[in-house]
């Protein structure tokens, strides 16, 4: 009895391996990962990517597919049908990719219930309907290299659980972004913009960011509060800015929870006065290279308490450490202080 059961469980097996070769379209790629104890898990992942064009949609996949490739294939469309049938409800990622897609319609992905990683970069989008994302998981989206001149943040705002995304949105045609009304929270955690058109910090608000890039776009000058109310942000990059010539007082304004701050590659930025790091308190890492700022003045110290590195110019490193105190006849020994030595000379800090 125990062998027949043992015998019948092996045979199914094998014919689970052998219906997933089998299933697998002639022009694509299938490859089986095992896992848990005994391999007793199993998940497909299916390269189709540069698939001949002509290639009858839905293609045909193994039933228990969880990463689809589907990139360059010249689709032009993303209609309803294109993604549905057997083996496209267990996807978890998905790559669409290079395909020419100029529109997707509004439940092209709806039988996706898995799915938590998107790549639709490197197409021709201009738009996506508000409800595309209603149900999904999901946690990776990159839209880069399309049309985009605006962008609805709202879109995130029917996915199915609270669970953080990661956004990118960078080298597009973006001049502004549309974020949540009356107080919603959109779970966009990780967000980048760089290389658009932004001539300004765009206003983020209902998003609880931790990370944003506007490294590369055409600002050309900071305001104060710009970045309000972004308190959550870990980490800013407006590097590589050609045109910034001004960061005004308190622009970094709300921003107490940030530790890194790339200020690189932004030559026609000159001078900083130390009140542009006005509650920067958690600050750690400020990195100033191949910027125009050579120098900074002595008072800086007072508004980052927490600085352990700056950088600047071409590789002069500063770094905080101690100054033993002076002995004073009648005070006796001095507190000793904090101050900022660096790795070349005739800096001023």
């Amino acid at each position: 009895m125990m062998s027949s059961v043992l015998w019948l469980s092996v045979s199914l097996l094998v014919l689970v391996q052998v219906s997933a070769v089998e299933n697998c379209h002639p022009g694509c790629r299938c490859d089986v990962e095992s896992f848990g104890l005994f391999d007793s898990f199993s998940l497909t992942r299916v390269d189709c990517s540069g698939l001949k064009p002509g290639a009858t949609m839905p293609i045909p996949i193994p039933l228990d597919t969880a990463h689809l490739d589907l990139s360059s294939i010249s689709m032009g469309q993303l209609t309803d049908a294109m993604l549905s049938g057997p083996g496209y409800t267990t996807l978890v990622s998905l790559d669409l990719s290079s395909n020419h897609i100029t529109t997707v319609s509004p439940s092209a992905l709806s039988r996706l219930r898995y799915l938590e990683s998107l790549d639709l970069s490197h197409n021709s989008l201009t738009a996506l309907t508000l409800d595309l994302f209603y149900g999904l998981p999901l946690s990776d989206v990159d839209i880069s290299y399309n049309d985009f001149h605006d962008f609805d943040m709202n879109v995130f705002a029917t996915k199915v659980n609270a669970e953080p995304v990661t956004l990118d949105l960078s080298n597009n045609k973006l001049t502004t972004v549309t974020t949540a009304a009356n107080g919603k929270t959109l779970h966009i955690q990780s967000l980048n913009l760089s290389a658009n058109l932004f001539t300004s910090v765009p206003k983020l608000s209902g998003l609880p960011l931790r990370y944003l890039n506007m490294d590369a776009n055409p600002i050309k000058r900071i305001r104060e509060a710009a970045f309000l109310p972004l308190e959550e942000l870990v980490y800013l990059s407006i590097s590589g800015c050609k045109e910034l010539w001004e960061i005004e007082q308190f622009s970094f304004k709300g921003l107490q929870s940030l530790q890194v701050l790339d200020l690189s590659n932004n030559p026609n930025l000159k001078k900083l006065d130390p009140k542009v790091f006005m509650g920067l308190d958690s600050l750690q890492e400020l990195n100033l290279s191949n910027s125009g700022v050579v120098s900074l003045q002595n008072d800086m110290l007072a508004h980052l308490p927490s600085i352990k590195s700056i950088t600047l110019g071409q590789d002069i490193r500063c770094w905080k450490t101690k100054k033993p105190g002076q002995f004073h006849l009648h005070l006796g020994q001095l507190q000793p202080t904090e101050v900022l030595i660096c790795n070349a000379e005739g800096i001023g800090l």
